[in-house]
């Protein structure tokens, strides 16, 4: 798969799992449902449910399990995109238009701090990143 297609799958993914904890969830959910109605409108509804099932297993998980819940859920959504990606890479133009119009604000206005950091090395390079309460994606 693409670099740029995977890296808008795994933005759009986090995103959505970030925004089902917040009262901006239901701007995720009508983000993924919109995006599902282009590439399967046979399937909304099944989305639209397990969007809802997230979000409660996300709620849930904050009382008990902590991050744990939160990096299962994000990795679920991001293959999930990576996936119909991959099936139609032409969805990329309106998962990207979701994102700068519905889920990146969305993710702001919750107050919810996203930080990234992208590193690439070749050869006998060496990145020396730091950070607190990380999740490290390794490619």
């Amino acid at each position: 798969m693409d670099e740029q297609l995977l890296e808008l799958a795994t933005t759009a993914g986090n995103a959505v799992v970030t925004l089902l904890a917040t009262d901006a969830w239901q701007t995720a959910k009508s983000a993924m449902v919109s995006l599902w109605g282009v590439a399967h409108p046979q399937r909304v509804e099944v989305i639209a449910g397990e969007l809802d099932d997230a979000r409660a297993a996300l709620l849930a998980g904050r009382r008990s399990d902590g991050p744990i819940v939160e990096e299962e859920l994000a990795g679920e959504w991001r293959g999930r995109l990576r996936r119909l990606l991959a099936a139609d890479p032409g969805l990329a133009d309106e998962l990207k238009r979701l994102l700068d119009e519905q889920l990146a604000p969305a993710v702001r206005d919750a107050g919810v701090a996203v930080v990234s950091q992208r590193a690439r090395a070749e050869g006998n390079a060496r990145i020396y990143m730091s950070g607190r309460d990380l999740s490290v994606n390794e490619r």
